[in-house]
Protein backbone atom coordinates (compact mmCIF):
# COMPACT_ATOMS: atom_id res chain seq x y z
CA UNK A 1 0.00 0.00 0.00
CA UNK A 2 0.83 3.56 -0.81
CA UNK A 3 -1.28 5.40 0.96
CA UNK A 4 -0.55 7.06 5.19
CA UNK A 5 -0.31 4.90 8.32
CA UNK A 6 -2.89 3.37 10.28
CA UNK A 7 -3.67 5.90 13.38
CA UNK A 8 -1.02 5.82 16.20
CA UNK A 9 -1.46 2.21 18.05
CA UNK A 10 -5.09 2.43 17.75
CA UNK A 11 -6.51 -0.62 20.06
CA UNK A 12 -10.40 -2.00 20.18
CA UNK A 13 -11.99 -3.02 22.75
CA UNK A 14 -12.13 -6.41 23.71
CA UNK A 15 -15.87 -6.97 23.84
CA UNK A 16 -15.05 -6.09 19.72
CA UNK A 17 -13.76 -8.94 19.21
CA UNK A 18 -15.88 -11.34 21.05
CA UNK A 19 -18.24 -12.75 18.42
CA UNK A 20 -15.41 -13.75 16.94
CA UNK A 21 -13.72 -15.96 19.70
CA UNK A 22 -17.32 -17.14 20.24
CA UNK A 23 -17.72 -18.81 16.53
CA UNK A 24 -13.50 -20.09 16.66
CA UNK A 25 -13.97 -21.61 19.96
CA UNK A 26 -16.59 -24.56 18.72
CA UNK A 27 -13.60 -25.24 16.17
CA UNK A 28 -10.96 -26.26 19.03
CA UNK A 29 -11.04 -28.48 21.75
CA UNK A 30 -10.57 -26.16 24.77
CA UNK A 31 -6.44 -26.49 24.69
CA UNK A 32 -6.29 -25.79 21.22
CA UNK A 33 -8.30 -22.41 21.75
CA UNK A 34 -6.44 -21.57 24.61
CA UNK A 35 -3.14 -22.20 22.87
CA UNK A 36 -4.23 -20.09 20.01
CA UNK A 37 -5.18 -17.23 22.43
CA UNK A 38 -1.58 -17.10 24.33
CA UNK A 39 0.33 -17.46 20.86
CA UNK A 40 -1.62 -14.70 19.67
CA UNK A 41 -0.33 -13.00 22.77
CA UNK A 42 -4.30 -12.08 24.03
CA UNK A 43 -5.38 -11.97 27.21
CA UNK A 44 -7.17 -14.97 28.84
CA UNK A 45 -10.23 -12.60 30.09
CA UNK A 46 -11.13 -11.28 26.82
CA UNK A 47 -14.89 -10.90 28.12
CA UNK A 48 -13.37 -8.51 30.18
CA UNK A 49 -15.10 -4.68 29.37
CA UNK A 50 -12.50 -3.05 29.68
CA UNK A 51 -10.27 -5.03 27.69
CA UNK A 52 -7.96 -3.71 25.08
CA UNK A 53 -6.85 -5.78 21.87
CA UNK A 54 -4.14 -4.39 19.41
CA UNK A 55 -4.18 -4.68 15.24
CA UNK A 56 -1.32 -7.16 16.34
CA UNK A 57 -2.98 -9.40 18.39
CA UNK A 58 -6.04 -9.82 15.51
CA UNK A 59 -3.35 -10.23 13.06
CA UNK A 60 -1.93 -12.89 14.74
CA UNK A 61 -4.87 -14.97 15.98
CA UNK A 62 -6.57 -14.50 12.22
CA UNK A 63 -2.82 -16.02 10.73
CA UNK A 64 -3.33 -19.12 13.24
CA UNK A 65 -7.08 -19.56 13.35
CA UNK A 66 -7.53 -19.52 9.47
CA UNK A 67 -4.57 -22.41 9.02
CA UNK A 68 -5.29 -24.36 12.07
CA UNK A 69 -8.99 -24.37 11.67
CA UNK A 70 -9.19 -24.99 8.14
CA UNK A 71 -11.84 -22.16 7.88
CA UNK A 72 -10.55 -18.58 6.32
CA UNK A 73 -13.55 -17.18 7.96
CA UNK A 74 -12.91 -19.07 11.25
CA UNK A 75 -16.82 -20.38 12.13
CA UNK A 76 -18.05 -16.62 11.37
CA UNK A 77 -20.13 -18.16 8.36
CA UNK A 78 -22.62 -21.27 8.46
CA UNK A 79 -20.36 -23.02 5.77
CA UNK A 80 -16.56 -22.92 5.99
CA UNK A 81 -14.57 -21.03 3.59
CA UNK A 82 -12.39 -23.53 3.00
CA UNK A 83 -7.91 -23.05 2.13
CA UNK A 84 -7.49 -21.08 -0.46
CA UNK A 85 -10.27 -19.15 -0.85
CA UNK A 86 -9.53 -15.63 -0.38
CA UNK A 87 -6.84 -16.84 -2.85
CA UNK A 88 -9.25 -17.29 -5.70
CA UNK A 89 -10.48 -14.40 -4.88
CA UNK A 90 -7.97 -12.06 -4.86
CA UNK A 91 -7.00 -13.68 -8.83
CA UNK A 92 -10.67 -12.94 -9.77
CA UNK A 93 -10.73 -9.15 -9.01
CA UNK A 94 -7.37 -8.30 -10.15
CA UNK A 95 -8.54 -9.35 -13.65
CA UNK A 96 -11.47 -6.79 -13.52
CA UNK A 97 -10.97 -3.96 -15.33
CA UNK A 98 -13.09 -1.19 -13.25
CA UNK A 99 -13.29 -1.07 -9.29
CA UNK A 100 -16.91 -1.12 -10.01
CA UNK A 101 -16.83 -5.10 -12.01
CA UNK A 102 -14.24 -6.12 -9.01
CA UNK A 103 -16.75 -5.43 -6.60
CA UNK A 104 -19.04 -7.46 -8.64
CA UNK A 105 -16.71 -10.54 -9.02
CA UNK A 106 -16.28 -9.36 -5.02
CA UNK A 107 -20.62 -10.28 -4.36
CA UNK A 108 -20.34 -13.00 -7.07
CA UNK A 109 -17.18 -15.09 -5.12
CA UNK A 110 -19.09 -14.88 -2.13
CA UNK A 111 -22.87 -15.63 -3.37
CA UNK A 112 -21.37 -18.98 -4.02
CA UNK A 113 -19.73 -19.71 -1.15
CA UNK A 114 -22.26 -18.30 1.38
CA UNK A 115 -25.36 -20.15 2.83
CA UNK A 116 -27.08 -17.82 5.07
CA UNK A 117 -26.55 -14.25 3.54
CA UNK A 118 -26.16 -13.60 -0.10
CA UNK A 119 -24.81 -9.97 -1.63
CA UNK A 120 -26.58 -7.92 -3.98
CA UNK A 121 -25.53 -4.54 -5.56
CA UNK A 122 -27.72 -1.36 -6.33
CA UNK A 123 -26.71 1.77 -8.13
CA UNK A 124 -28.40 4.64 -6.66
CA UNK A 125 -27.65 8.44 -6.64
CA UNK A 126 -24.23 8.30 -8.26
CA UNK A 127 -23.20 5.68 -5.49
CA UNK A 128 -22.59 2.01 -5.86
CA UNK A 129 -23.77 -0.09 -2.41
CA UNK A 130 -22.88 -3.55 -1.41
CA UNK A 131 -25.56 -5.02 0.57
CA UNK A 132 -25.76 -8.28 2.34
CA UNK A 133 -28.97 -9.65 3.02
CA UNK A 134 -29.39 -12.28 5.30
CA UNK A 135 -31.63 -15.28 4.27
CA UNK A 136 -32.61 -16.81 7.78
CA UNK A 137 -33.51 -15.23 10.53
CA UNK A 138 -30.77 -15.52 12.98
CA UNK A 139 -29.10 -12.43 14.38
CA UNK A 140 -26.04 -11.26 12.35
CA UNK A 141 -22.55 -12.06 13.22
CA UNK A 142 -21.06 -8.68 14.04
CA UNK A 143 -17.89 -9.57 13.81
CA UNK A 144 -18.29 -11.64 10.28
CA UNK A 145 -20.53 -8.63 9.02
CA UNK A 146 -17.68 -6.37 9.71
CA UNK A 147 -14.83 -8.38 8.58
CA UNK A 148 -16.34 -9.33 4.97
CA UNK A 149 -17.24 -5.56 4.41
CA UNK A 150 -13.53 -4.76 5.72
CA UNK A 151 -12.21 -7.36 3.26
CA UNK A 152 -14.66 -5.71 0.48
CA UNK A 153 -13.19 -2.01 1.02
CA UNK A 154 -9.74 -3.45 1.46
CA UNK A 155 -9.69 -4.92 -1.84
CA UNK A 156 -10.75 -2.42 -3.38
CA UNK A 157 -7.91 -0.10 -2.14
CA UNK A 158 -5.55 -2.65 -3.13
CA UNK A 159 -6.56 -2.63 -6.31
CA UNK A 160 -6.45 0.88 -6.55
CA UNK A 161 -3.52 1.39 -4.75
CA UNK A 162 -4.63 4.14 -2.22
CA UNK A 163 -7.45 4.08 -0.11
CA UNK A 164 -10.79 3.83 -1.83
CA UNK A 165 -13.03 6.74 0.35
CA UNK A 166 -16.47 4.41 1.36
CA UNK A 167 -19.34 6.80 1.13
CA UNK A 168 -21.31 4.97 3.95
CA UNK A 169 -21.77 1.72 6.18
CA UNK A 170 -24.24 0.51 7.67
CA UNK A 171 -24.82 -3.15 10.19
CA UNK A 172 -28.23 -4.92 10.33
CA UNK A 173 -28.01 -5.12 14.34
CA UNK A 174 -28.10 -2.88 16.95
CA UNK A 175 -26.07 -0.03 18.49
CA UNK A 176 -23.05 -2.30 20.20
CA UNK A 177 -21.58 -0.94 23.77
CA UNK A 178 -18.01 -0.79 21.47
CA UNK A 179 -19.78 1.21 18.56
CA UNK A 180 -16.12 3.82 18.51
CA UNK A 181 -14.16 1.04 17.70
CA UNK A 182 -16.19 0.87 14.29
CA UNK A 183 -14.90 4.84 13.88
CA UNK A 184 -10.75 2.58 13.64
CA UNK A 185 -12.21 0.47 11.38
CA UNK A 186 -14.38 2.46 8.47
CA UNK A 187 -13.18 5.43 7.07
CA UNK A 188 -16.51 6.77 7.00
CA UNK A 189 -20.08 7.19 8.69
CA UNK A 190 -21.31 4.30 10.47
CA UNK A 191 -25.00 3.28 11.21
CA UNK A 192 -26.42 0.44 12.74
CA UNK A 193 -30.10 -0.94 13.08
CA UNK A 194 -30.62 -0.73 9.78
CA UNK A 195 -32.20 -3.47 7.23
CA UNK A 196 -29.17 -5.06 5.53
CA UNK A 197 -25.26 -4.68 6.53
CA UNK A 198 -24.29 -2.39 3.75
CA UNK A 199 -20.76 -0.32 2.59
CA UNK A 200 -21.47 2.19 -0.50
CA UNK A 201 -19.20 3.69 -2.57
CA UNK A 202 -19.35 6.94 -4.57
CA UNK A 203 -19.25 5.64 -8.57
CA UNK A 204 -16.82 8.75 -9.38
CA UNK A 205 -14.32 6.84 -6.91
CA UNK A 206 -14.43 3.35 -8.94
CA UNK A 207 -12.09 4.14 -11.46
CA UNK A 208 -9.73 1.69 -13.81
CA UNK A 209 -7.80 -1.31 -11.62
CA UNK A 210 -4.18 -0.72 -11.21
CA UNK A 211 -2.34 -4.26 -12.55
CA UNK A 212 -1.39 -6.53 -9.72
CA UNK A 213 1.47 -8.72 -9.95
CA UNK A 214 1.53 -12.18 -8.74
CA UNK A 215 4.26 -10.94 -6.04
CA UNK A 216 1.71 -8.72 -5.14
CA UNK A 217 -0.87 -11.35 -4.85
CA UNK A 218 0.92 -13.30 -2.75
CA UNK A 219 1.65 -10.62 -0.02
CA UNK A 220 -1.36 -9.52 0.17
CA UNK A 221 -2.38 -13.46 1.70
CA UNK A 222 0.70 -13.26 3.74
CA UNK A 223 0.09 -10.09 5.47
CA UNK A 224 -3.80 -10.86 5.93
CA UNK A 225 -5.56 -9.17 7.77
CA UNK A 226 -3.16 -6.53 8.64
CA UNK A 227 -3.33 -4.55 5.42
CA UNK A 228 -7.22 -4.43 5.27
CA UNK A 229 -9.07 -4.70 8.52
CA UNK A 230 -8.03 -1.27 10.02
CA UNK A 231 -8.50 1.47 8.31
CA UNK A 232 -5.29 3.89 6.81
CA UNK A 233 -7.39 7.16 6.52
CA UNK A 234 -6.33 9.77 8.80
CA UNK A 235 -9.08 12.16 7.73
CA UNK A 236 -11.60 10.40 7.44
CA UNK A 237 -13.35 11.45 10.79
CA UNK A 238 -12.53 14.57 13.26
CA UNK A 239 -11.69 12.37 15.65
CA UNK A 240 -9.08 10.37 13.74
CA UNK A 241 -7.46 14.04 13.02
CA UNK A 242 -7.68 14.51 16.22
CA UNK A 243 -5.75 11.79 17.80
CA UNK A 244 -2.88 12.24 14.87
CA UNK A 245 -3.01 15.74 16.00
CA UNK A 246 -1.87 14.73 19.63
CA UNK A 247 0.24 11.98 18.65
CA UNK A 248 2.51 14.66 17.12
CA UNK A 249 2.38 17.09 19.76
CA UNK A 250 3.69 17.50 23.93
CA UNK A 251 0.70 16.80 26.26
CA UNK A 252 2.36 19.97 27.92
CA UNK A 253 0.56 21.58 25.00
CA UNK A 254 -2.26 19.05 23.97
CA UNK A 255 -5.29 21.35 24.93
CA UNK A 256 -8.83 21.68 22.96
CA UNK A 257 -7.85 25.02 21.91
CA UNK A 258 -4.49 24.54 20.47
CA UNK A 259 -6.05 21.37 18.23
CA UNK A 260 -8.92 23.59 17.06
CA UNK A 261 -6.22 26.31 16.14
CA UNK A 262 -3.61 23.66 14.56
CA UNK A 263 -6.94 22.54 12.66
CA UNK A 264 -8.05 26.05 11.49
CA UNK A 265 -11.41 26.18 13.44
CA UNK A 266 -12.71 27.36 17.02
CA UNK A 267 -12.86 25.75 19.80
CA UNK A 268 -16.45 25.21 19.79
CA UNK A 269 -16.76 24.01 16.23
CA UNK A 270 -14.42 21.03 17.23
CA UNK A 271 -16.68 20.08 20.26
CA UNK A 272 -19.35 19.91 17.48
CA UNK A 273 -17.51 17.96 15.25
CA UNK A 274 -16.37 16.01 17.65
CA UNK A 275 -19.76 15.16 19.41
CA UNK A 276 -20.94 14.08 15.83
CA UNK A 277 -18.44 11.70 16.32
CA UNK A 278 -19.85 10.43 19.39
CA UNK A 279 -16.88 11.60 21.32
CA UNK A 280 -14.74 14.37 22.98
CA UNK A 281 -11.41 16.08 22.78
CA UNK A 282 -10.63 14.52 26.73
CA UNK A 283 -12.19 11.11 25.13
CA UNK A 284 -9.87 10.96 22.32
CA UNK A 285 -6.88 12.12 24.62
CA UNK A 286 -6.78 9.70 26.86
CA UNK A 287 -7.64 6.73 24.60
CA UNK A 288 -4.40 7.49 23.11
CA UNK A 289 -2.46 7.34 25.87
CA UNK A 290 -4.01 4.31 27.00
CA UNK A 291 -3.03 2.66 23.71
CA UNK A 292 0.35 3.78 23.75
CA UNK A 293 0.88 2.82 27.78
CA UNK A 294 -1.12 -0.40 26.89
CA UNK A 295 1.87 -0.83 23.55
CA UNK A 296 4.73 -0.28 26.14
CA UNK A 297 3.01 -2.43 28.83
CA UNK A 298 3.22 -5.50 26.24
CA UNK A 299 6.87 -5.07 24.88
CA UNK A 300 8.12 -4.82 28.47
CA UNK A 301 10.85 -2.12 27.61
CA UNK A 302 9.77 0.79 29.54
CA UNK A 303 9.39 1.12 33.14
CA UNK A 304 5.90 1.98 34.21
CA UNK A 305 7.57 5.43 35.81
CA UNK A 306 8.49 6.07 32.33
CA UNK A 307 5.48 5.37 30.68
CA UNK A 308 3.29 7.79 33.16
CA UNK A 309 6.07 10.20 31.94
CA UNK A 310 5.78 10.10 28.19
CA UNK A 311 1.81 10.17 28.27
CA UNK A 312 2.12 12.84 30.49
CA UNK A 313 1.48 11.96 34.14
CA UNK A 314 2.67 14.21 36.99
CA UNK A 315 3.35 10.85 38.83
CA UNK A 316 3.26 7.41 38.63
CA UNK A 317 0.48 7.36 40.77
CA UNK A 318 -2.37 9.55 38.80
CA UNK A 319 -1.16 7.24 35.84
CA UNK A 320 -2.11 3.94 37.90
CA UNK A 321 -5.09 5.69 38.32
CA UNK A 322 -5.98 6.59 34.95
CA UNK A 323 -5.06 2.68 33.58
CA UNK A 324 -7.06 1.13 35.81
CA UNK A 325 -10.21 3.14 34.99
CA UNK A 326 -9.43 2.81 31.58
CA UNK A 327 -8.75 -1.04 31.53
CA UNK A 328 -9.90 -2.06 34.62
CA UNK A 329 -6.14 -3.56 35.66
CA UNK A 330 -3.43 -1.72 37.27
CA UNK A 331 -0.07 -1.12 34.55
CA UNK A 332 1.64 -3.97 36.64
CA UNK A 333 -0.87 -6.64 36.78
CA UNK A 334 -1.21 -5.86 33.35
CA UNK A 335 2.07 -6.08 32.58
CA UNK A 336 2.02 -9.49 34.59
CA UNK A 337 -0.65 -11.18 32.92
CA UNK A 338 0.38 -10.01 29.28
CA UNK A 339 3.59 -11.76 29.64
CA UNK A 340 2.43 -14.58 31.75
CA UNK A 341 -0.01 -15.52 28.82
CA UNK A 342 2.72 -14.91 26.38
Amino acid sequence: MTYDTPPLLSTVSSQFIADWLKALRPLCSDRHFESLLKRSDLLTDQDHPHGRVTLDQIVRLYQLAAVETGDEMMGLWSRPIRPRALQHLLTSVREATSLASALYRFSTFWNLLLDDHQFELLETDGALELRLIPQTDHAAQRFGHMLILKLAHGLMSWLARREVPVKAVAFAFAHPAFEEDYAVIFPAPVRFGGDATSISFDLKELGPVQVRSTVDLDLFLENAPRDWIFTRSREHTQSLRVRTYLSQTDWDSANLSAAAQAMHMTPRTLIRKLEIDGTSFQAIKDALRRDIAIRHLQTGQHSIEAIAHEVGFSSAANFHKAFQRWTGNTPSSYRRRAFSDG
